[in-house]
């Protein structure tokens, strides 16, 4: 027989259906924060990012602040400056570049799995996203058009179920959003926006290859900035 102080060790371990609903981490939500406020310009390229100052801003510790940096950095959007700690990245094109090649595959390889799984309630969502899309671009809402293309494009991120991907894509993400500040700012959000009825069009028929060579082509479409003098090496 087991120790009193056994059994009742095992006695208060809560079983599945008492267990606490997961909660979104702190450092993620400080992460998306900080992560949000450079996509959008909130924090300007070459900016110095202080962790006691953005911990005061966020109302958190300094840990999860230097958490998120250190993920940051890993997804380029900041870097370390000798002498000055951290700063926002600049828009570089390489680094939209590298973004670039690798999102737009992810993008084809979720698109290309996700097809035969969306409901007629998928491609709804995705018409309805298409047209807030259109709607923001032309009401010159740049915010809001970026908000609409990533439902857009979460649909058929979400019925691919491919963790891995998404991860990939999470990370890379926030680079090209930068960019795309630009270009929906531009008469290439139109253009966009015609480039997901296609692909909504070739989801609906079911064409799996076709719908990924027109989502990798959408992301590999992305103007880059010019961001580098003449003859730099990229």
């Amino acid at each position: 027989m087991l120790p009193t102080i056994t059994r009742n060790i095992l006695h208060i371990v809560p079983t599945p259906t008492e267990r606490l609903a997961p909660r979104p981490l702190l450092r993620d939500d400080v992460y998306a924060r900080l992560r949000d406020a450079i996509v959008d310009g909130t924090f300007a390229p070459d900016e110095q990012l202080r962790d006691g100052d953005l911990a005061a801003w966020l109302g958190v510790s300094r840990t999860p602040v230097r958490e998120a940096l250190l993920e940051l950095s890993r997804a380029g959007l900041v870097r370390a400056v000798p002498g000055r700690s951290t700063v926002v990245a600049p828009i570089e094109t390489a680094a939209i570049r590298d973004a670039q090649a690798v999102v737009a595959a992810m993008h084809a390889l979720v698109v290309r799995t996700a097809v035969p799984r969306l409901t007629p309630a998928d491609l709804e969502r995705m018409r309805e996203a298409n047209a807030d899309f259109a709607a923001a671009h032309a009401a010159g809402d740049t915010d809001a058009a970026l908000r609409a293309d990533a439902a857009f494009h979460a649909v058929a991120v979400a019925a691919a179920g491919n963790t891995a991907a998404a991860a990939v894509i999470a990370q890379y993400d926030p680079v090209l959003r930068r960019a795309e500040r630009v270009r929906f700012g531009s008469h290439e959000g139109a253009a966009s926006a015609a480039r997901h009825d296609e692909l909504i069009a070739r989801c609906t028929a079911g064409d799996a290859d076709g719908a990924a060579r027109i989502a990798e082509h959408t992301w590999q479409s992305l103007t880059i900035p010019a961001t580098e003098p003449e003859g730099s090496p990229s």
